[in-house]
């Protein structure tokens, strides 16, 4: 450490979960209700044992990181949280829940220090 304060800032831990299928498809667009995974920081982490639709990944994974940063309460990625799975025929649909908030420090996540 070059003597300089450690830099700090927060992220919200998420839960993305599936909250709804068309249904009879839930086998064929492998989505099922309360299925879900969780991010901290910059880690994905999936249940053992259960699986999550590349395609509904891709979907939800660009609004990840700002959906863990700290917003204004009246800001949209504070109030909505519902995301549609890209196939208009599934109709399935994403929650993403913020579950609780960390601190990082800027010399322990990266190497631009």
């Amino acid at each position: 450490m070059t003597g300089k304060a450690p830099r700090t800032f927060y992220l919200y831990d998420l839960k993305v979960e599936i909250v709804a299928v068309k249904e009879g498809l839930e086998e064929i667009c492998n989505h099922h209700l309360g299925d879900y995974f969780e991010v901290s920081g910059e880690n994905i982490r999936i249940p053992d044992g259960k699986t999550f639709s590349l395609y509904a990944l891709a979907a939800v994974l660009p609004l990840l990181p700002a959906k863990q940063r700290v917003t204004d309460e009246a800001d949209w990625m504070a109030t909505d949280d519902l995301v549609m799975c890209p196939d208009p025929n599934c109709e399935a649909m994403m929650k993403i829940t913020r579950t609780g908030i960390r601190e990082f420090r800027t010399e322990e996540v990266t190497a631009n220090r």
